[in-house]
Protein backbone atom coordinates (compact mmCIF):
# COMPACT_ATOMS: atom_id res chain seq x y z
CA UNK A 1 0.00 0.00 0.00
CA UNK A 2 1.06 3.37 -1.06
CA UNK A 3 1.14 6.54 1.09
CA UNK A 4 -1.82 8.16 -1.24
CA UNK A 5 -3.44 4.90 -0.40
CA UNK A 6 -2.91 5.11 3.36
CA UNK A 7 -4.31 8.63 3.38
CA UNK A 8 -7.53 7.92 2.03
CA UNK A 9 -7.87 4.80 4.67
CA UNK A 10 -6.96 7.02 7.86
CA UNK A 11 -10.29 6.72 9.85
CA UNK A 12 -12.18 4.95 7.38
CA UNK A 13 -15.74 4.33 8.00
CA UNK A 14 -18.27 1.50 7.57
CA UNK A 15 -21.91 0.99 7.93
CA UNK A 16 -23.41 -1.31 10.06
CA UNK A 17 -27.08 -2.95 10.33
CA UNK A 18 -28.14 -4.07 13.48
CA UNK A 19 -28.19 -7.60 12.25
CA UNK A 20 -24.72 -7.36 11.68
CA UNK A 21 -23.89 -6.85 15.67
CA UNK A 22 -22.24 -9.95 15.65
CA UNK A 23 -19.79 -8.94 13.49
CA UNK A 24 -18.37 -6.22 16.03
CA UNK A 25 -16.06 -8.46 18.27
CA UNK A 26 -13.98 -9.44 14.96
CA UNK A 27 -14.55 -5.89 13.48
CA UNK A 28 -12.88 -4.61 17.19
CA UNK A 29 -9.69 -6.99 16.72
CA UNK A 30 -8.60 -5.77 13.35
CA UNK A 31 -9.88 -1.72 13.49
CA UNK A 32 -8.55 1.16 15.49
CA UNK A 33 -10.73 2.00 18.11
CA UNK A 34 -13.36 4.94 17.51
CA UNK A 35 -13.67 4.44 13.71
CA UNK A 36 -16.93 5.41 12.77
CA UNK A 37 -19.86 3.24 11.73
CA UNK A 38 -22.64 4.33 10.25
CA UNK A 39 -26.16 3.12 11.76
CA UNK A 40 -28.47 1.77 9.39
CA UNK A 41 -31.76 3.33 9.35
CA UNK A 42 -34.48 0.38 7.97
CA UNK A 43 -38.00 0.43 8.28
CA UNK A 44 -37.95 -3.50 9.99
CA UNK A 45 -35.87 -2.31 13.05
CA UNK A 46 -37.65 0.16 15.56
CA UNK A 47 -36.24 2.86 18.07
CA UNK A 48 -35.26 0.24 20.71
CA UNK A 49 -33.41 -1.96 17.96
CA UNK A 50 -31.60 1.24 16.89
CA UNK A 51 -30.72 2.04 20.17
CA UNK A 52 -29.23 -1.59 20.93
CA UNK A 53 -27.13 -1.39 17.75
CA UNK A 54 -25.94 2.13 18.69
CA UNK A 55 -25.11 0.85 22.42
CA UNK A 56 -23.50 -2.08 20.94
CA UNK A 57 -21.42 -0.32 18.82
CA UNK A 58 -19.86 1.92 21.65
CA UNK A 59 -19.47 -0.96 23.59
CA UNK A 60 -16.96 -1.96 21.35
CA UNK A 61 -14.95 0.91 21.58
CA UNK A 62 -16.21 2.52 17.60
CA UNK A 63 -17.99 5.62 17.50
CA UNK A 64 -21.94 5.17 15.96
CA UNK A 65 -23.07 7.72 13.15
CA UNK A 66 -26.97 7.28 13.22
CA UNK A 67 -28.18 7.36 9.77
CA UNK A 68 -31.56 9.99 9.54
CA UNK A 69 -33.60 8.71 6.41
CA UNK A 70 -35.95 11.51 5.65
CA UNK A 71 -39.24 9.80 4.31
CA UNK A 72 -38.56 7.12 6.49
CA UNK A 73 -39.59 9.18 9.64
CA UNK A 74 -43.45 8.82 10.53
CA UNK A 75 -43.70 12.38 12.67
CA UNK A 76 -41.66 15.07 14.51
CA UNK A 77 -42.03 13.06 17.59
CA UNK A 78 -40.38 9.81 16.27
CA UNK A 79 -37.45 12.32 15.47
CA UNK A 80 -37.37 13.63 18.66
CA UNK A 81 -37.67 11.14 20.52
CA UNK A 82 -34.75 9.01 18.32
CA UNK A 83 -32.67 12.26 18.97
CA UNK A 84 -33.41 12.32 22.25
CA UNK A 85 -32.36 8.81 23.04
CA UNK A 86 -29.52 9.10 21.29
CA UNK A 87 -27.99 12.00 23.10
CA UNK A 88 -28.89 10.34 26.61
CA UNK A 89 -26.81 7.49 25.07
CA UNK A 90 -23.81 9.53 24.13
CA UNK A 91 -24.30 8.37 20.30
CA UNK A 92 -26.14 11.67 18.76
CA UNK A 93 -23.03 14.22 18.28
CA UNK A 94 -22.63 13.14 14.15
CA UNK A 95 -25.49 11.97 12.40
CA UNK A 96 -25.67 11.24 8.36
CA UNK A 97 -29.19 12.80 6.47
CA UNK A 98 -30.70 11.43 3.67
CA UNK A 99 -33.76 11.68 1.84
CA UNK A 100 -34.16 7.69 1.81
CA UNK A 101 -35.68 5.14 -0.80
CA UNK A 102 -39.10 5.30 -0.27
CA UNK A 103 -40.69 7.78 -3.04
CA UNK A 104 -43.03 8.93 -1.04
CA UNK A 105 -42.83 10.90 2.95
CA UNK A 106 -44.13 8.51 5.42
CA UNK A 107 -44.53 11.80 7.58
CA UNK A 108 -43.58 15.24 7.49
CA UNK A 109 -40.01 15.14 6.24
CA UNK A 110 -39.81 15.05 2.43
CA UNK A 111 -36.20 15.34 2.07
CA UNK A 112 -33.31 15.71 3.76
CA UNK A 113 -33.59 19.44 3.53
CA UNK A 114 -36.72 19.09 5.34
CA UNK A 115 -34.83 17.84 8.89
CA UNK A 116 -32.32 19.84 8.80
CA UNK A 117 -34.56 22.89 7.96
CA UNK A 118 -36.76 21.47 11.61
CA UNK A 119 -33.97 22.83 14.22
CA UNK A 120 -33.99 19.36 15.61
CA UNK A 121 -30.52 18.05 15.17
CA UNK A 122 -28.48 21.04 17.20
CA UNK A 123 -31.72 20.88 19.59
CA UNK A 124 -30.62 17.57 20.32
CA UNK A 125 -26.77 18.39 20.68
CA UNK A 126 -25.85 17.29 16.83
CA UNK A 127 -22.95 19.22 15.98
CA UNK A 128 -21.87 17.21 12.68
CA UNK A 129 -24.20 15.81 9.60
CA UNK A 130 -22.96 14.58 6.75
CA UNK A 131 -25.60 14.47 3.19
CA UNK A 132 -25.38 12.55 1.11
CA UNK A 133 -23.22 12.65 -2.75
CA UNK A 134 -23.73 11.28 -6.21
CA UNK A 135 -20.49 11.19 -8.61
CA UNK A 136 -22.60 8.72 -10.56
CA UNK A 137 -25.73 11.07 -10.67
CA UNK A 138 -29.10 10.19 -10.28
CA UNK A 139 -31.51 8.40 -13.10
CA UNK A 140 -34.62 10.59 -11.50
CA UNK A 141 -32.65 14.06 -10.85
CA UNK A 142 -31.10 16.29 -13.34
CA UNK A 143 -27.34 17.10 -12.16
CA UNK A 144 -28.03 20.54 -11.54
CA UNK A 145 -30.73 20.11 -9.03
CA UNK A 146 -28.43 17.88 -7.19
CA UNK A 147 -25.69 20.64 -7.35
CA UNK A 148 -28.26 22.97 -6.25
CA UNK A 149 -29.48 20.25 -3.65
CA UNK A 150 -25.76 20.08 -1.84
CA UNK A 151 -24.92 23.38 -1.63
CA UNK A 152 -27.96 24.53 -0.05
CA UNK A 153 -28.08 21.66 2.44
CA UNK A 154 -23.96 22.37 3.63
CA UNK A 155 -24.97 25.66 3.86
CA UNK A 156 -28.13 25.29 5.75
CA UNK A 157 -26.12 23.23 8.46
CA UNK A 158 -23.21 25.87 8.10
CA UNK A 159 -25.84 28.96 9.38
CA UNK A 160 -27.35 26.61 12.19
CA UNK A 161 -23.93 25.90 13.66
CA UNK A 162 -23.11 22.69 12.59
CA UNK A 163 -20.26 21.16 10.67
CA UNK A 164 -21.41 19.90 7.23
CA UNK A 165 -20.02 17.07 5.69
CA UNK A 166 -20.99 14.51 1.98
CA UNK A 167 -21.05 11.25 2.12
CA UNK A 168 -21.12 9.78 -1.34
CA UNK A 169 -23.03 7.03 -3.30
CA UNK A 170 -20.36 3.65 -3.89
CA UNK A 171 -19.25 3.40 -7.37
CA UNK A 172 -17.03 1.20 -9.15
CA UNK A 173 -15.23 3.97 -11.46
CA UNK A 174 -12.51 6.22 -9.74
CA UNK A 175 -12.10 8.17 -12.61
CA UNK A 176 -15.48 9.82 -12.40
CA UNK A 177 -15.25 9.92 -8.30
CA UNK A 178 -12.52 12.13 -9.44
CA UNK A 179 -14.06 13.81 -11.55
CA UNK A 180 -17.11 14.50 -8.89
CA UNK A 181 -14.65 15.97 -5.90
CA UNK A 182 -13.01 18.24 -8.17
CA UNK A 183 -16.56 20.06 -10.03
CA UNK A 184 -17.55 19.84 -5.91
CA UNK A 185 -14.58 22.05 -5.19
CA UNK A 186 -15.00 24.40 -8.31
CA UNK A 187 -17.94 25.28 -7.30
CA UNK A 188 -16.86 26.70 -3.82
CA UNK A 189 -17.88 23.90 -1.30
CA UNK A 190 -14.90 23.25 0.60
CA UNK A 191 -16.92 20.45 3.53
CA UNK A 192 -14.98 17.08 3.98
CA UNK A 193 -15.98 14.03 1.63
CA UNK A 194 -16.04 10.42 2.56
CA UNK A 195 -16.08 8.61 -0.81
CA UNK A 196 -18.43 5.43 -1.00
CA UNK A 197 -16.77 2.20 -1.51
CA UNK A 198 -18.31 -1.11 -2.38
CA UNK A 199 -16.79 -3.52 0.40
CA UNK A 200 -15.44 -6.76 -0.60
CA UNK A 201 -18.30 -9.42 -2.08
CA UNK A 202 -19.62 -11.59 -4.80
CA UNK A 203 -19.90 -10.54 -7.83
CA UNK A 204 -23.90 -10.86 -8.14
CA UNK A 205 -24.11 -9.22 -4.57
CA UNK A 206 -22.51 -5.74 -5.80
CA UNK A 207 -24.35 -5.98 -8.84
CA UNK A 208 -27.62 -6.43 -7.20
CA UNK A 209 -26.57 -3.40 -4.92
CA UNK A 210 -25.82 -1.27 -7.88
CA UNK A 211 -29.10 -1.69 -9.19
CA UNK A 212 -30.78 -1.04 -5.85
CA UNK A 213 -28.83 2.24 -5.62
CA UNK A 214 -29.15 3.15 -9.24
CA UNK A 215 -25.45 3.09 -9.50
CA UNK A 216 -24.52 2.25 -13.41
CA UNK A 217 -21.78 -0.17 -14.06
CA UNK A 218 -20.74 -0.92 -17.52
CA UNK A 219 -18.65 -3.27 -18.83
CA UNK A 220 -15.24 -1.30 -18.92
CA UNK A 221 -15.78 -0.05 -15.66
CA UNK A 222 -16.73 -3.19 -14.20
CA UNK A 223 -13.30 -4.61 -15.89
CA UNK A 224 -10.83 -2.17 -14.16
CA UNK A 225 -12.95 -2.44 -11.25
CA UNK A 226 -11.80 -6.13 -11.25
CA UNK A 227 -14.60 -8.55 -12.60
CA UNK A 228 -16.52 -9.60 -15.70
CA UNK A 229 -20.41 -8.56 -16.20
CA UNK A 230 -20.36 -11.85 -17.99
CA UNK A 231 -19.22 -14.10 -15.19
CA UNK A 232 -21.17 -13.65 -11.45
CA UNK A 233 -20.22 -16.48 -9.80
CA UNK A 234 -17.06 -15.12 -8.41
CA UNK A 235 -15.96 -12.33 -5.86
CA UNK A 236 -14.27 -8.47 -5.77
CA UNK A 237 -12.87 -6.14 -4.11
CA UNK A 238 -12.01 -2.48 -3.71
CA UNK A 239 -8.20 -2.79 -4.27
CA UNK A 240 -8.16 -1.51 -8.03
CA UNK A 241 -10.75 1.61 -7.79
CA UNK A 242 -8.87 2.97 -4.16
CA UNK A 243 -5.35 2.56 -6.11
CA UNK A 244 -7.15 4.54 -8.98
CA UNK A 245 -8.30 7.13 -6.16
CA UNK A 246 -5.17 7.25 -4.34
CA UNK A 247 -3.17 7.61 -7.92
CA UNK A 248 -5.28 10.42 -8.97
CA UNK A 249 -5.89 12.20 -5.54
CA UNK A 250 -4.59 15.52 -5.32
CA UNK A 251 -5.82 17.24 -2.14
CA UNK A 252 -5.06 20.92 -3.53
CA UNK A 253 -7.50 20.04 -6.19
CA UNK A 254 -9.74 16.89 -4.04
CA UNK A 255 -9.84 18.46 -1.01
CA UNK A 256 -10.06 16.34 2.35
CA UNK A 257 -11.39 13.05 0.97
CA UNK A 258 -11.09 9.93 3.33
CA UNK A 259 -13.29 6.46 2.46
CA UNK A 260 -16.62 4.98 3.25
CA UNK A 261 -17.12 1.18 3.00
CA UNK A 262 -20.82 0.03 2.24
CA UNK A 263 -20.27 -3.80 4.14
CA UNK A 264 -21.83 -6.02 1.59
CA UNK A 265 -20.64 -8.84 3.00
CA UNK A 266 -20.85 -7.65 6.83
CA UNK A 267 -18.99 -5.12 9.00
CA UNK A 268 -16.56 -8.63 9.76
CA UNK A 269 -15.93 -9.44 6.32
CA UNK A 270 -15.47 -5.70 5.01
CA UNK A 271 -12.78 -5.11 8.60
CA UNK A 272 -10.81 -7.66 7.54
CA UNK A 273 -10.27 -6.70 4.51
CA UNK A 274 -9.28 -3.34 5.15
CA UNK A 275 -6.78 -4.65 7.93
CA UNK A 276 -4.73 -7.16 5.29
CA UNK A 277 -5.13 -4.51 2.26
CA UNK A 278 -3.95 -1.37 4.68
CA UNK A 279 -0.93 -3.54 5.68
CA UNK A 280 -0.07 -4.68 2.43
Amino acid sequence: MTADEGDLLTDCSLELAGKDIDGLAHARSVLPLGTQLELAFVDSEDLAARMRTARAIMRSGFVPVPVISARRVQSEGMLWQYLAELRAAGAGERVVVVGGDPPEPGGPYADAASVIASGALERHGVREVSVAGHPEGHPAVADAVLWQAIAAKTAALQQRGLRAGVITQFGFDATRVLAWLADLRARGLAVPVRVGVPGPATVRTLLAGAAKCDVGVTAPVAERYGFSLDDRTGTAAPDRFIRALAAGYDRRLHGEVKLHFTTFSGVAATAEWISQFRHG
